[in-house]
This record gives structure tokens, C-alpha cells and sequence, in this order.
């Protein structure tokens, strides 16, 4: 893929400014930079959906693409007819079986090499073995096979990013283009991707937040810089990209200073020639000499790096919580015609502790926290709240945001005036306009941001958080994560993020499907998704058939 002289403008934001990359078919390629440089709108250019003000990428081969927010068209059909969907080898045989009927009619030249050519593409989607293939990525992709049958209207978010990441990777795209796919992944499952990205036989770009995840997979990194609007690829892992970009720009800097010091006595020679004597011709003449390469020098000054501002969150409860601020008594849940998720589970949480909840995608953590929260209703038992307990709730979906209001408008609060708010906006990098913007055009990482914003309003004393690092870029994952530590009061939280979990101090842990509650220890954590690894290799021997 070769991106020549590209040049991008959204209304008065320059984007890219004629800037070219190359990549070979089989790289494995990060792409970074800090958020609003242009990374998920470079791949919006190659799909196709933006347009280039000047400028083309040369692509010839197909695409797949997972996005970071997953919209499935049509969620009434089932998880099977979804996946399958990602090779059309059912298409391709009934217009194979019309083409075969004209033939025998009228075998012209045209409908023969039509013959030939889905033929082909038959045999590129493994037609003969492609049930195989499916089930193999069903299988390491930790689907359970219970789903298969299912709705998709039926399964949870993380359910349907995974079945969305499988589906991709069964397309056989020749290139995959991937935003942030680890937000839903278990450890397992992270690994079976990694493996089959580096061994994948296409080219794969990347955005991702995930350090770890950049360095296990991919042989360039392509670095998008906001400042100077170009893009340059660097061979090597991310590790090793950023050690040459820090140097590069350690380098950077110093020639900036220099020119600036030779600028400065420039300036100066040139005010001293103004001030000579009208006779002092020589002095004039070489004032005029260094005016030219003055201009030259301030034309050829290269941009120096811009420092962006980090998100600031101080969360801070209006009120001491109540000694036990909820009680799970005994409850019982199932959704309409399914098994329970939950028989009889008990759970007292004390005020000030931090409550891990852990377990497979759909074994029902979000909807735990949902019923907690009251948005869904026990089968049997109760959930009874302390006098004193105030509750603030991040969803991993983020839906809690009105797409259809502004910024502004999501955090609206009487007790607070327009000019307060949108100070309080700014800590949260949200600046001028950027008030008045529909929360429908925010980035998924803006929508985190405003939805972090939303908890700093509510100063409550019980923070539900499912999944609060998703989308977010390290540095903010670390500021949160050393908030919520310092946090004066109770959390219950679901997460995949191994590093925030050892970040905010957990308390004490909940194992679902299972019930079990016990404290919390890393090594306690790293045994259950061991056993969860050994557990689910003991069912897929025993059922080796998709339904």
C-alpha cells in the first residue's frame, strides 16, 4: 500500500499535509499518535468513506475492518449466519449454480470466464474446508458454543465485539485494519489474536492504546504527527520506535535552538545595520544581506513539538458513604427463557472497599451491576442501599451519553453555572467550541472523557464502573487509575485491565459464573484466569461440533 502526497482538511483543521507512507503486503503495522492526529481517519481514507483533498492511496486488495465502536446492521439474525457472513461463499455458489445454468444454454466466452473467475474466488475462501476454519476461530476465540444458535440482539457488548473480531478474522480480508481490538479480550483469547496476527498471510494496521499488545505483533510502527501533519514509518516494534522518535526529536530540539540562537543574532545585526550611519554603506549593504537570510531562516524553522494538555480528574465524594453502602441479599437472575445467571448470591460491600468482579464475556458482570444500580429487577431476593449511599455508574458501552445533546448539554447540573462547566470541561480536554459539539461526532476516547466528566459531577460515594479503561490511552488509564485509588469512596468494578486492577487496590474479588467471593491477591487473580484457561480447554474437547 503506498499513500502518495496526501493532503486533508476538516473545515479549518489540516489533517495531513502532503505527506506519503509505504507499506509491504505482509507488514504488521502500529499506528500511533496523540488523539485528533488522524489515525482512525486514515483509515476512513482507505476504506473509502473520507476523501482526500489532494493526494491517493494505491490499494488494490480487499479490506476488512473492525472498528472500536461495533454496529451490526441487522441483530436479528444469529451468531452463526453473522460469522458465516464473513466470506460470501454462499453468494458466490448461487451465482456459480445461475452462471453453470446459463452456460448449458448459451456457453458463450463472457459467462465461461465469469465461471472462472468465482471459481477462483471460491477456492481463495477455502470453500471445501471453510467450516473447519470457522470452527477453529470460534474455538480460540473463546466462543462458547451455547451462542452459536443465539440472536445477536441477545448477547452482551463484549459478546458481540468478540463474534464481530472473529467474523474479521474469518473474512481472509488480504488487509486487516484493526482499532483498538483489545477493549473486550480476555488474556487467553488476547493471545490466541496476537499469534494469529504476526502468522496472518496480509497486511495488518493497528491503533491501539495497548503497549504490550503493539510490541508482541508488529514489524513497523506508522507515527502520525499532529504537529507537523506528517506521517513516517519506522521499522521495528514499538519499544524500539519510541527510543528513535525520542531521539530524533532530543536532535529536533537542539537544531531548533541553534537556529533560534543564530535568528537572535541575526536580529540583532540587522537592528545594529538600521541604526548606522546613511554613509556607512558596507554595514547597510550587510544589513540587507543578513535580512534575506533571516527570511530564509524563519521560513526553514522547523515546528517544534507541541505539548498537549493531559486530562486533570479529581473525583470527590459529597458525602461520607453509609458503613454498608449496598447489600446483595440472596438474589436470583435470569432473562427471559435463559438459565440464571446468578442462584442465591449474597454480597455485602463495606464502605470505602474496592469490589473486583471477574469472569468470562456473558457470564453476566455488566448485568450484575444493573441490578445493583436498579436499571433490572431480582427474580427473587433484594438489593437494599445504605441511607447514605450515593451511586455514579460508568457503562462500558458508554450509552449513558444522549447522542442527540452537546457536550455541554450531557453535563448540564443546575447547581452549577455555564462558565463553571466548561472550565470543568477543559480539565477534561474539551476546549471552546468543542462545548457545543453533538456527543454523536465524539471519538470513542472523547466520549470516555465526557463520560469520566459526568462521575466528577455526581460526587457520589459509590462508583459502579464497568470496564473504565476502554479507549483510552495510557497516560489517561494511569491518571484514572491513580484516582480511583485515592478515592475516598467505595468502587465495584468490572475490568480486563490487569495493570489498573493492581493500580486501585482491590479489596476483594467475585468469580462469576461460580459466586465465590474471596480476597484479593494478584496471585489469586492470575489463578482464576489460569483455571479459566485450563476449563475452557477441558469443554472444547468435549464438544467439538458447532451446533
Amino acid at each position: 500500500m503506498r499513500g502518495s502526497n496526501l493532503t486533508l482538511t476538516f473545515g479549518e483543521n489540516l489533517i495531513y499535509d502532503n505527506t506519503s507512507f509505504i507499506i509491504e503486503d505482509n507488514d504488521k503495522v502500529g499506528v500511533v499518535g496523540v488523539n485528533g492526529a488522524g489515525k482512525t481517519t486514515l483509515f476512513k481514507v482507505i476504506l473509502g468513506v473520507h476523501e482526500l483533498d489532494s493526494g491517493k492511496i494505491n490499494n488494490k486488495k480487499t479490506v476488512g475492518y473492525l472498528p472500536q465502536e461495533i454496529i451490526i446492521e441487522d441483530e436479528s439474525i444469529t451468531v452463526l449466519e453473522y460469522l458465516e457472513s464473513g466470506r460470501p461463499i454462499k453468494k458466490l455458489e448461487i451465482e456459480l449454480e445461475k452462471l453453470y445454468i446459463e452456460a448449458a444454454n448459451d456457453p458463450t466466452d463472457k459467462t465461461l470466464k465469469k465461471i472462472s473467475r468465482i471459481q477462483e474466488k471460491l477456492e481463495y475462501y477455502d470453500c471445501y474446508k471453510y467450516e473447519n476454519i470457522l470452527l477453529k476461530i470460534i474455538e480460540n476465540m473463546d466462543i462458547d458454543l451455547d451462542l452459536i444458535d443465539m440472536k445477536l440482539k441477545d448477547l452482551s457488548g463484549g459478546q458481540k465485539s468478540k463474534i464481530a473480531f472473529a467474523r474479521l478474522l474469518y473474512s481472509k480480508s488480504e488487509i486487516l485494519l484493526l482499532d483498538e481490538p483489545t477493549n473486550h479480550l480476555d488474556e487467553k483469547t488476547r493471545t490466541y489474536v496476537e499469534n494469529y496476527l504476526k502468522n496472518y498471510k496480509g497486511m495488518v494496521l493497528v491503533i491501539s492504546h495497548d503497549i504490550k499488545f503493539l510490541n508482541n505483533i508488529v514489524n513497523k510502527i506508522m507515527y502520525i504527527n499532529k504537529t507537523t501533519k506528517k506521517i513516517t514509518v519506522y521499522e521495528g516494534n514499538y519499544d524500539t520506535y519510541k527510543k528513535k522518535l525520542e531521539l530524533e526529536q532530543e536532535l529536533k530540539e537542539k537544531r531548533i535552538e541553534k537556529e533560534e540562537k543564530e535568528i537572535k543574532e541575526l536580529q540583532a545585526f540587522i537592528k545594529k545595520a538600521e541604526q548606522a550611519s546613511q554613509t556607512n554603506h558596507a554595514l547597510k549593504k550587510m544589513g540587507k544581506d543578513r535580512e534575506k537570510k533571516l527570511a530564509k531562516k524563519l521560513e526553514n524553522l522547523e515546528l517544534r513539538e507541541k505539548k498537549y494538555n493531559k486530562l486533570r480528574l479529581n473525583i470527590k465524594p459529597n458525602r461520607e458513604g453509609s458503613k454498608i453502602p449496598v447489600k446483595i441479599n440472596d438474589i436470583t437472575f435470569n432473562y427471559e427463557g435463559k438459565e440464571p445467571l446468578y442462584k442465591n448470591l449474597s454480597i455485602q460491600i463495606t464502605n470505602r472497599e474496592r469490589f473486583l468482579i471477574v469472569g468470562e464475556n456473558g457470564v453476566g458482570k455488566s448485568t450484575l451491576l444493573k441490578l445493583i444500580l436498579g436499571r433490572l429487577k431480582p427474580t427473587n431476593g433484594n438489593i437494599w442501599y445504605g441511607n447514605k449511599t450515593d451511586i455514579a455508574y460508568y457503562a462500558q458501552e458508554l450509552e449513558l451519553l444522549d447522542l442527540n445533546k452537546t457536550v455541554l448539554e450531557n453535563i448540564d447540573k443546575r447547581e452549577y453555572s455555564e462558565k463553571e462547566l466548561r472550565t470543568i470541561l477543559g480539565r477534561f480536554l474539551f476546549y471552546g467550541d468543542d462545548a457545543f459539539k453533538k456527543a454523536s461526532v465524539l471519538s470513542p476516547g472523547e466520549k470516555a472523557r465526557l463520560s469520566l466528566c459526568k462521575i466528577l459531577l455526581e460526587k457520589a460515594n459509590l462508583l459502579i464502573l464497568d470496564e473504565p479503561t476502554n479507549h483510552l490511552d495510557p497516560e489517561t488509564q494511569k491518571i484514572i487509575g491513580e484516582n480511583f485509588k485515592n478515592y475516598e469512596g467505595t468502587i465495584i468494578v468490572v475490568s480486563h485491565n490487569i495493570d489498573f486492577i493492581k493500580q486501585i487496590n482491590i479489596d476483594r474479588l467475585l468469580i462469576l459464573p461460580t459466586g465465590k467471593i474471596t480476597n484479593y491477591t494478584d496471585e489469586k487473580l492470575e489463578k482464576f484466569l489460569k483455571e479459566t484457561k485450563e476449563n475452557k480447554n477441558i469443554d472444547k474437547k468435549k464438544n467439538k461440533r458447532v451446533k
